[in-house]
């Protein structure tokens, strides 16, 4: 059989090993005609940009050959960045000269080099594959030759704007901006504004900065906000409840926040027998998100509702969301109901899932149902819950049971901190708390958890096609940096290693439990996971060790359940599993990998948006002193955890007395062995800085002497501003 032009391109180069060869003699080698050299360009570009092959000097080499692989860029200093290879754990370090001028985001090939004798292989970019167009958010800084914009993630120096941009802001401007033109290092480059937000010690101005260069819009097109408004003012008819299971009489209501309005789940419990009836029914948004609607797209294209201090960037119009698909009391919802039978163990033996049409009883609020099941009731309390108590009581009792249950299997522990931001009437950060989590937001929990795998089963066991949700275990390089601060903290670490159960990982949580480093080894464990994600392929949730689950109970603020509840209204409406496969193969796949990248993306803009809100809180506070923990240490320094769940950084030359050795893994120490900063010991801080722009706070040790540390962090401040 005849060799495509591809194959006999690549037997050419393969054939020249680590060897140049010139276009034109690549294509006497490989038999290209004349009536073929334009499809021979346009391969060549083609194998250029997959990474496939490099060109260095108009001549070309297989990136094989000379050892190189394809990569992104991470992060890019005035003289160096760090780039990571696809499928690898850690950072490549390249000097800023073998940059090429690439920059975060962009994809590129690179020869790595292993060092032993440093923490970080290092590495040269042969060529740039794909440059990364993305806005970024950054802040306006007066630079040597005029105004620069300082990006806020990625890239740490400024980079020139126009002139004519340049009369249109002033220094300390937050401002939206992207790469105009490429030179061919870094200082080259040239960034064009988009947007102007204003001041950047305002940490509502960072949050707009932040959501637009993630490309995040609080409003929606005028197709899909009238579409939505259509729907939602139509009401539901009666001809919408045929055939489904009427369970308005039935004892459902729903739990959430005090200030949530976009309630997506309710639940009901009953005792049956020597086991227990669990309904969670969901809200039926397929119902009204209808395939390839305008709103159906602008859906998938969102991925996911963002979240931050008093902000909601809804998924779905507020007609749907906060409307006829929120589950509102004492309001006709239709719903779609995952009824489950459980034994006495809290294991599923059974379940059905029903088109339904509910009523809640009543807009149950986390607190108030903790105050139930502690005992802690008013007549007051009682008379809004009227007729539930005993539900409530039941419920919380189902909810052990099955928590126990979880464990019992080897499901992780883990704890994230949280942390409420509290704004006020001038949209600043007022106050920074803990959010806390109530026996009451553990039995919901619990609820979904049994509802999601149930989802999973019945795909699984009907072989259709499906987004699961999918936790893989963690990769031996991460264990490997857990096993090392467990060592140097004295703690079990033997049953880290690949192929460990999470049972296994679980006990060392539980080994830490009480201890100085509980927060230290509980955040190292989550850094050593790999990231959950959704996909067509069922390959099992390793943290909570499920070998089926899946995102059901969510889909006004989530994509992935929202396609779920599609296949199987489908499956439900009768569709056999072929029709389902054909319908629906090329969807799942599609819908798994962009909820996963939308999902990353909303994480990081929640996450940057609360860093802005914390340092602008911070600022108000600048030379007061803190108590808090030390999470982990750093060769630049130690970061210490407040209790109010605020985190900065120490750095290490600022340690009070200075000339301290790190250990590479958990403490700086004296060399005399007088004084040392170690994870896990609580140390008392003062604020000595808050950059709102880019949500860094600086800490400095509290070495007794207040007032010289009060006027350090004022220093530092000036320093960094």
């Amino acid at each position: 059989m005849a060799k495509t032009m591809r194959q006999r391109i690549l037997l050419v180069l393969r054939r020249q090993g680590k060897r140049p060869i010139a276009a034109g003699d690549l294509r006497k080698k490989a038999g290209i005609r004349e009536t073929e050299l334009a499809a021979y360009q346009k391969l060549l570009r083609q194998l250029k940009a997959e990474g496939t092959l490099v060109e260095q000097g108009s001549k070309y080499t297989l990136a094989h050959a000379l050892g190189a692989v394809p990569a992104k860029v991470v992060k890019v200093r005035e003289t160096f960045g760090f780039v990571r290879p696809d499928d690898a754990e850690s950072d490549v370090f390249v000097t800023g000269r073998d940059l090429l001028g690439a920059m975060p985001g962009d994809r590129v090939l690179v020869k790595v080099r292993k060092c032993r004798e440093k923490p970080l292989d290092e590495g040269r970019v042969l060529a740039v594959l794909e440059e990364n167009d993305q806005l970024m958010s950054g802040e306006i800084v007066r630079g040597k030759k005029g105004f620069e914009v300082l990006p806020d993630a990625g890239v740490r120096f400024g980079l020139p704007i126009s002139r004519s941009d340049a009369k249109t802001v002033k220094e300390g401007d937050k401002v939206v901006a992207r790469l105009e033109r490429r030179g061919e290092s870094h200082f080259d480059h040239r960034a064009v504004l988009v947007e102007r937000m204003g001041d950047s010690g305002l940490a509502k101005n960072c949050c707009e900065a932040i959501l637009s260069a993630n490309g995040i819009s609080r409003g929606f097109p005028a197709e899909v906000a009238a579409q939505a408004e259509k729907i939602a003012g139509r009401g539901i008819r009666p001809a919408e409840l045929e055939g489904r299971l009427d369970l308005r009489g039935a004892p459902i209501f729903t739990i959430d926040g005090a200030d949530t309005k976009d309630i997506d789940d309710a639940v009901s419990v009953e005792k049956n027998g020597n086991g227990w009836a669990l309904g969670v029914h969901i809200a039926d948004v397929s119902y009204y998100v209808r395939e390839q609607s305008a709103i159906d797209r602008e859906a998938f294209s969102r991925g996911t509702s963002v979240y931050f201090a008093d902000s909601v960037i809804p998924m779905l119009p507020a007609a749907l969301s906060n409307g006829i698909c929120s589950l509102n009391p004492c309001e006709d919802r239709l719903a779609f109901s995952a009824l489950l039978e459980l034994d006495a163990d809290g294991k599923i033996t059974g379940y059905e899932f029903r088109k339904s049409v509910i009523r809640s009883r009543v807009k149950g609020v986390y607190s108030e149902v903790n105050r139930i099941l502690e005992g802690d009731s008013d007549p007051e309390l009682l008379a809004k819950y009227a007729g539930l108590a005993d539900e409530i009581s039941r419920m919380g009792e189902l909810a052990e049971i099955l928590k126990k249950r979880r464990f019992a299997r080897g499901a992780m522990n883990l704890a994230s901190t949280e942390s409420k931001i509290l704004i006020g009437e001038d949209g600043s950060a007022e106050n920074v708390i803990p959010r806390t989590r109530g026996r009451a937001e553990e039995m919901i929990e619990e609820f979904m958890l049994a509802a999601n795998e149930a989802a999973a089963a019945l795909a699984m066991k009907a072989e259709i096609p499906f987004v699961y949700r999918v936790h893989e275990p963690p990769a031996g390089e991460k264990l490997e940096t857990l096993r090392e601060l467990l060592a140097a903290a004295g703690l079990p670490y033997s049953a880290v290693k690949p192929g460990a159960p999470s049972g296994a990982l679980n006990k060392i949580l539980d080994y830490a439990r009480g201890t100085p480093f509980e927060l230290a080894v509980n955040n190292a464990m989550l850094r050593s996971m790999a990231k959950a994600k959704y996909q067509e392929e069922n390959v099992g949730h390793y943290g909570l060790a499920l070998k089926d689950y899946a995102h059901f109970t969510s889909p006004i603020r989530r994509y992935p359940d929202l396609a779920i509840h599609r296949i199987l209204s489908a499956m439900a409406a009768g569709e056999s599993r072929d029709q389902l496969k054909r319908r629906f193969a090329k969807f799942v796949k599609s819908a798994g990998a962009h909820s996963s990248e939308a999902e990353l993306r909303a994480m990081t803009v929640e996450r940057d948006c609360e860093d802005c809100y914390k340092a602008e809180y911070m600022k108000k506070h600048l030379g007061e002193r803190f108590e808090g923990v030390i999470t982990s240490a750093q060769p630049h320094g130690i970061y210490v955890e407040l209790d109010n769940t605020v985190e900065g950084l120490v750095r290490a030359a600022d340690l009070p007395g200075g000339g301290y050795d790190y250990d590479g893994k958990m403490q700086f120490s004296l060399p005399d062995g007088s004084r040392r900063f170690r994870v896990g010991d609580r140390v008392w801080v003062l604020a000595a800085g808050a950059d709102v722009s880019s949500g860094q706070i600086d800490f400095a040790i509290d070495d007794g002497d207040a007032k010289a540390h009060k006027d350090l962090g004022k220093e530092m401040t000036k320093a960094r501003q």
